[in-house]
């Protein structure tokens, strides 16, 4: 009797790309780097990352719905933070991957 082939859990898979997509876009990663320091005001955020305040409350709102980042209000001022740390460990495996495929390329560079 043939095995009994399981169906891929397709709805956690959605759920991992909706997080992968938060954070896909270069200010995105930009805030995610900075934020790995600590919470920090968007106020701030905006100037560490070079970009208009409004724009960066819409990558903020992105990235909160994708469960990337968590808000803290004190006052007047929102603070943005992490929500879990280990997405940074994503982010080194990024570059990661960015180094190695560098390698293969300029070794096959070289050989050429």
């Amino acid at each position: 009797m043939p095995k009994k082939q399981s169906t891929p859990p397709w709805q956690r898979f959605e759920l991992q790309a909706e997080v992968i997509q938060g954070l896909a876009h270069p200010i995105r990663l930009a805030i995610v780097d900075l934020l790995r320091r600590g919470e920090v005001c968007v106020c701030d955020i905006a100037a560490a990352v070079g970009a208009e305040r409004s724009n960066v409350s819409r990558h903020l709102a992105v990235m909160s719905r994708s469960g990337i980042v968590r808000t803290r209000k004190e006052g007047l001022k929102v603070y943005y933070g992490l929500r879990t740390p280990c997405i940074l460990d994503f982010m080194a495996c990024a570059t990661r991957t960015l180094e190695h495929g560098l390698e293969e390329r300029t070794r096959a560079l070289a050989d050429a």
